[in-house]
């Protein structure tokens, strides 16, 4: 099995996200992806977060038409800070050799990767696979590999998509009233609207 791994607090799960999905699903012939939303993500802790069920149940009504992606609620159960290592040695743990995990990440976390907890041992959990981000060139593994030896073996680069979406950009839309359809899928700006999300939600 060929799992691939998506991280994030998806508050809320956007476009982009499904789209570097697929990519990766059709380019290293996945079995599957695994969404895996933060829980009390570490480097976020001073910024207001949606409640987890909030934030499952959008991600839910963006991937229910696609059978080969699922959730995994690890991180969300999990107390305490979520550190992708941990993550990662836990997933590793639950589906035993015989699955090979790609942690799917931009090419921005790429080039901070060297900062991240334990980065060395997360780079032998599992192949980081890098999309691209508007605004940021595409990491040279070379030079990676003095901070993070090792690094260049592990990382694959995807050239595609490469959509300007945030989730911080659909927040300051909804509180500003302005139209979310074409950055999220229906479904999920239906639910936005419905619940009232982000409306009263501090700037960024």
């Amino acid at each position: 099995m060929k799992i691939g791994v998506m991280g994030g607090t998806f508050d809320p799960v956007h476009r982009g996200h499904l789209a570097v999905a697929n990519e990766a699903r059709h380019c290293l012939a996945l079995d599957e992806i695994l969404f895996l939303p933060a829980g009390n993500p570490y480097f976020k802790e001073t910024l207001v977060i949606s409640p987890a069920e909030q934030r499952l149940a959008m991600l839910k009504l963006a991937i229910r038409n696609a059978p080969y992606f699922k959730i995994s609620l690890l991180e969300i159960e999990r107390p305490g800070p979520s550190y992708s290592v941990e993550s990662m040695f836990s997933l590793k743990s639950q589906l035993g050799p015989a699955a090979e995990l790609f942690f799917i990440l931009g090419w921005d976390s790429l080039i901070n990767l060297y900062r991240w907890f334990e980065a060395g041992r997360l780079i032998r959990l599992c192949r980081i696979v890098a999309a691209p981000r508007p605004g940021y060139a595409q990491p040279d593994l070379k030079e990676l590999e003095k901070e993070l030896p090792g690094i260049a073996a592990r990382a694959i680069l995807l050239d595609k998509p490469c959509l300007d979406i945030s989730s911080t950009t659909i927040r300051d839309y909804v509180r500003r009233g302005l139209p979310i359809d074409s950055l999220v899928p229906r479904a999920v700006a239906r639910y936005i609207r419905k619940n009232g999300l982000y409306l009263n939600q501090p700037v960024a």
